[in-house]
């Protein structure tokens, strides 16, 4: 898993490479979870995330719990189809708000009418 953070503007966006499972969800949760800083807003790039199991489900959870704990804008972005049927299928997907690439997230999370989801 390699994991990368950069900003742009006053957004974290933080780029996920390799496979997200139980042996990886950890190192994912410990180095991301700090960012999630009352007010912030965050894009998380997973378009380099080949496999995700339920462990990267439940770390995709337990992200958007301390996003709405901290009101902060959160966006997810490049998730693979699979990724996206298994969300829809367990409900999670509700709880995220999406987009395909980098650039529309960026503009998602600078848009006005950006609301975290509750």
């Amino acid at each position: 898993m390699n994991i990368q953070f950069k900003h742009q503007d006053e957004i974290a966006v933080i780029e996920l490479a390799g496979d997200i499972d139980a042996n990886t969800a950890p190192q994912v949760q410990q180095q991301i979870t700090p960012l999630f800083k009352p007010e912030s807003q965050l894009l998380l790039d997973l378009t380099r995330v080949s496999y995700m199991s339920s462990a990267g489900l439940r770390i995709l959870l337990t992200l958007h719990r301390y996003a709405t704990a901290n009101h902060c804008r959160f966006v997810l972005v490049g998730l693979s189809e699979e990724v996206k049927d298994v969300m829809s299928v367990t409900g999670f997907l509700k709880f995220f708000i999406t987009c395909n690439t980098v650039e529309a997230g960026l503009k998602q999370l600078n848009s006005d009418e950006h609301k975290p989801p509750e």
